[in-house]
């Protein structure tokens, strides 16, 4: 492989790409929705002392949601388009080879969603001087942004590749990252409903007198604030189906919102809640984790038990995942760029019906 051919493939695109003034007017609109999500963002935020980390998240967030939704257009039909356009053949007889043109391209689409991710430099500047943004959070939001940028450009490169026509290929993008980012919640709200373990709640009762005074033991003359001097019935206990999503929290980790926020250090107040958007992400998918009590009891004559855990407690107490769907999102992409190589090499043996080569 020849670096000098490899980019000079993916300049070219990139200049075919520059060209348009549909390009221009996608950036503006981007940074028209950065410049409208950071002032409200700091509205929401202007209670805490430090508003800066909730802008911070919110407008990363927002980034990787506009990258998602545009990459697939920019390279769902940058192989077959090419091909339908009668290029592709023009640069197949050159010295450059297969591997080269498809990462040529690949190159060009990420380096094109990073150009839309640079849009949210100027606002993300702007979210540190509310103060509170921590440089381990700026480097690890960044990494995970622009690897996931690089992950849709990959898919939408591959997936024009493989498939002939440029409309069902870029059709097929959007529903592959659909089903990263719509489907993993969906499929793990629909099957960890499916799944079900039987929960045992038994509840006591206090009695009390026609005044609606708790009734007191024997020898206890005054016991309103001592409920253990109360006088309780029977414990009663019922059975219930509960819902074990701690089975299948692992499907979440495909997410790239997930992948995003659990991948980056967040913060948490005095109380232990979140401060930021990662954070609560964070601390809602890692709640998953954890298995749910299947024997619950609770008596009106005991003192009641302290709080449960924090979300800053869930999150320590629990393992991160993200390593794991961003290492599957990379196998994934990395299987159909090999597929899209071997789908463009030539001299081809077979083609689909209508395929134009030259």
């Amino acid at each position: 492989m020849n670096a000098s051919r490899l980019w000079t493939i993916a300049r070219l695109d990139l200049t075919q790409r520059i060209r348009t003034v549909a390009w221009y007017v996608l950036l503006g609109v981007f940074a028209l929705i950065l410049v409208g999500t950071t002032a409200l963002s700091f509205l929401s935020f202007s209670g805490q002392e430090d508003s800066g980390p909730g802008v911070y998240s919110v407008v990363v967030l927002i980034t990787l949601l506009l990258v998602v939704l545009v990459s697939p257009t920019l390279s769902g039909n940058s192989i077959n388009g090419d091909r339908d356009a009668a290029t592709l053949a023009a640069l197949q007889v050159t010295q450059a080879t297969t591997t080269e043109i498809v990462l040529g391209k690949f190159l060009a689409a990420w380096l094109t969603g990073l150009a839309f991710a640079a849009v949210a430099v100027p606002f993300l500047v702007i979210a540190t001087l509310g103060g509170g943004v921590e440089p381990p959070t700026v480097l690890a939001s960044t990494a995970i942004l622009v690897l996931e940028t690089g992950v849709v450009a990959a898919l939408g490169t591959a997936i024009s590749g493989v498939l002939s026509r440029p409309l069902f290929s870029v059709a097929a993008t959007y529903l592959v990252v659909a089903a990263l980012t719509l489907g993993s919640p969906i499929a793990f709200g629909l099957i960890g409903s499916s799944i079900t373990s039987e929960r045992v709640d038994r509840y006591q009762a206090a009695e009390y007198d026609v005044d609606g005074a708790p009734i007191c033991k024997d020898g206890v003359t005054r016991c309103a604030s001592t409920p253990e001097d109360w006088v309780c019935s029977e414990w009663e206990t019922t059975v219930s189906p509960i819902m074990r999503f701690d089975y299948v929290w692992w499907i979440l980790a495909a997410n790239p919102f997930v992948i995003l926020a659990d991948a980056t250090p967040g913060g948490f107040d005095d109380q232990g809640y979140p401060e930021d958007l990662f954070s609560g992400v964070k601390s809602t998918v890692r709640q998953a984790q954890i298995a749910p009590e299947l024997v619950s009891s609770y008596s009106e004559c005991q003192e009641p038990e302290a709080d449960g855990p924090t979300p800053e407690d869930i999150v320590a107490s629990t393992v991160p995942s993200w390593f794991v769907g961003l290492g599957g999102q990379i196998v994934l992409a990395a299987l159909l760029l090999w597929w899209a190589i071997m789908r463009t090499r030539t001299p081809a043996r077979r083609l689909p019906p209508g395929t134009r080569i030259a």
